[in-house]
């Protein structure tokens, strides 16, 4: 029988009421980007609120999938940084209760996070993507005096043709202004040149209102008599000069059917059909050019009749030179063979290049409706890949609030986002494969999940800076340094007539350890990857100074607490085989490159070993002389 716990309940409301705020932060920021994008066609174009109100709202179904994902981190990271910040998560495991117990009924409403998200991929964003495409494309229809491209012509408005060089979109201002008045006919045409102006909207949005400054205007004046063939024209030049331009600004939306046939706005069967349908055409039409080509260019027709043909037979072919044929031609005859020649290759290579755009335009479009069905499944999966990501992350990082967390989150998401970004491309490019392309962020983001949740169900420290460093100094042979400090409260003195004959027996120790293995010297490359034996003496030696050691820390002498600080840290393995396992060491050893980095190293630590030595002999007389005042 399925029962709900209260523990569950906690931990589904702490996470739901964080996803709802991060959610709707998320979409904010998406739609803030979203409309930074179409700024120009919305400001100045004198719009209807009801307009502006569709627009907001249709992007927002558009973006709502793509806020999910990253709201479903945030809000994971947050809610897992709470319990570890707060030894909530603590208390849970040292219940007896592990971290993929306490995930269990997120991943149940993640789940139903990812149905939310496919449904709007698949049946609201189809639609709301046709109608947010229509009203686009209707803002850009319906005022043209922010849509003027520069450099070139721009004919959308009637009976002009309008050039500028730059534009100011700040101001307004057009610069090197080019108008072509065709209200007259072509032959007719009214041309304006200006140094500078400015096109705005009248009041009553009907008319187009047109501010030129510094220009001439140049106008062909019809002639009086039809059989007259010198046309006379008018040039005025002028210093300001404006005009009134008819245009009708009514905003009428455009044929929702346009932006419907687009993937974007395709649900999955509808997509798979398209898909289906272009892959027969295709063919279709593959099939048809091929046959074109084959009967056509690539066909060998050298205009010959019947009769040419038996005299071929009769001859001899291997004495028919074309070349000599050709040398011998006059040069008239020569050029019109290469002009001949010339022109056919120039036709053949127009033909082909129509067709293979007709059928690269094809694949494409196949290409992005399939990318497009992927799309689909791979961001609602993503909600489901984020989580397990962002709870074991704030299980390991256990920081809470909007801090660290936001910080992660941006990291993760940019990168999924590149990595994501960097497929689609690909695939829609045909550079690699459709599903390879489009999978290569899930494929990604599995393992990182995987690892993370297993790193932290089982409380490693794979995210904490001090394990990493500790790491990095014991292979640069960074060691610490002792730091004890003198005890406040004293339990057990040290035994200060014991101690003496340890540390004299402790010096021995080094001394004929010392003469014994001879550690300045350099070793034998071949004996140090042979031999499987540990260095238990060290081990030995350093257990006798840690014992000694610890045991003298309760001492209240100032004087014998700074002397025990200037006993070394020994690292006992770092002189020898760097690997536990015989045949890794035998491996490094014949590997010659990894195996000479290996013996210089452990050389290096061997010639510090004997300093150590060396250290603790000294400072052992030192102690001695400290503890016979002790004990006068």
């Amino acid at each position: 029988m399925l029962r709900i716990k209260k523990l569950d309940i906690f931990i589904v409301k702490s996470f739901f009421m964080l996803f709802i705020g991060t959610f709707f932060i998320c979409l904010f920021i998406f739609m803030m980007q979203f409309l930074w994008r179409y700024v120009d066609e919305l400001v100045g174009k004198g719009l209807e609120m009801s307009v502006m109100a569709q627009f907001f709202f249709y992007s927002a179904l558009t973006l709502v999938p793509v806020s999910l994902p990253l709201a479903v981190l945030l809000a994971s990271l947050i809610t897992f940084g709470n319990f570890g910040e707060r030894y909530e998560l603590l208390a849970m495991k040292a219940a007896g209760i592990s971290l993929l117990k306490i995930m269990r009924p997120l991943v149940f409403f993640v789940c139903g996070l990812v149905g939310v998200s496919f449904y709007f991929q698949n049946v609201v964003g189809p639609i709301a993507q046709a109608k947010l495409g229509t009203l686009i494309l209707s803002m850009k229809q319906k005022s043209p005096e922010l849509d003027i491209p520069e450099g070139v012509f721009y004919s959308e408005i009637p009976d002009y043709n309008l050039k500028i060089a730059k534009k100011d979109r700040k101001t307004g201002m057009l610069y090197d202004v080019l108008i072509y008045n065709l209200k007259d006919g072509f032959e007719n045409a009214h041309i304006i040149y200006a140094d500078s102006g400015r096109l705005e909207m009248t009041a009553d949005k009907q008319h187009l209102w047109l501010h030129l400054y510094s220009g001439d205007l140049f106008e062909n004046l019809k002639a009086q008599s039809m059989k007259s063939q010198n046309v006379p024209y008018r040039r005025e030049s002028f210093r300001e000069k404006h005009t009134i331009i008819e245009f009708n600004s009514d905003f009428n939306m455009v044929d929702g059917d346009i932006m419907g046939k687009q993937s974007s706005a395709k649900d999955m069967a509808q997509l798979q059909s398209s898909i289906d349908s272009m892959k027969v055409v295709g063919d279709s039409i593959g099939r048809q050019y091929y046959r074109e080509i084959a009967e056509g260019n690539f066909r060998a027709s050298y205009g010959l009749t019947k009769e040419d043909t038996v005299k071929m037979e009769k001859a001899d072919l291997y004495a028919y030179n074309v070349d000599s044929l050709y040398n011998v031609a006059p040069l008239t005859q020569k050029q019109k063979v290469i002009s001949a020649a010339l022109s056919r290759a120039e036709n053949m290579a127009s033909d082909l290049t129509f067709k293979s755009y007709t059928m690269e335009s094809n694949d494409y479009s196949i290409r992005k409706h399939k990318t497009e069905w992927h799309k689909k499944i791979t961001i609602s999966l993503s909600c489901l890949l984020f989580f397990f990501i962002g709870a074991p992350l704030g299980g390991i990082i256990r920081k809470g609030g909007l801090g660290m967390p936001v910080i992660v989150s941006v990291l993760v998401f940019i990168i999924y986002y590149i990595i994501d970004n960097t497929g689609y491309k690909m695939a829609r490019d045909g550079k690699w494969i459709v599903w390879m392309g489009m999978w290569t962020s899930s494929a990604v983001l599995a393992p990182l999940g995987i690892f993370l949740t297993y790193k932290s169900n089982k409380d490693s420290v794979v995210l904490n800076a001090d394990a990493y460093i500790n790491w990095f100094k014991k292979v640069a042979g960074i060691r610490s340094v002792r730091h004890i400090f003198k005890k406040e409260v004293i339990i057990n003195d040290p035994d200060y007539e014991r101690i003496p004959g340890d540390l004299e027996q402790l010096t021995e120790d080094c001394k004929a350890y010392i003469a014994q293995n001879q550690l300045t010297k350099a070793p034998n490359y071949f004996k140090l990857w042979m031999s499987g034996e540990k260095d238990d003496e060290v081990v030995a030696i350093n257990d006798k100074l840690e014992a000694l050691v610890e045991e003298m820390s309760n001492t209240k002498s100032a004087s014998l607490i700074g002397l025990l600080n200037n006993y070394p840290m020994i690292p006992v393995s770092a002189h020898v085989r760097p690997f536990h396992i015989y045949w890794l060491n035998l491996a490094a050893g014949v590997i010659f490159p990894i195996g000479l980095f290996f013996y210089f190293r452990i050389w290096a630590f061997r010639i510090r070993l004997a300093k150590d030595m060396e250290r603790i002999i000294k400072n052992n007389e030192q102690v001695q002389f400290i503890i016979q005042k002790i004990n006068k």
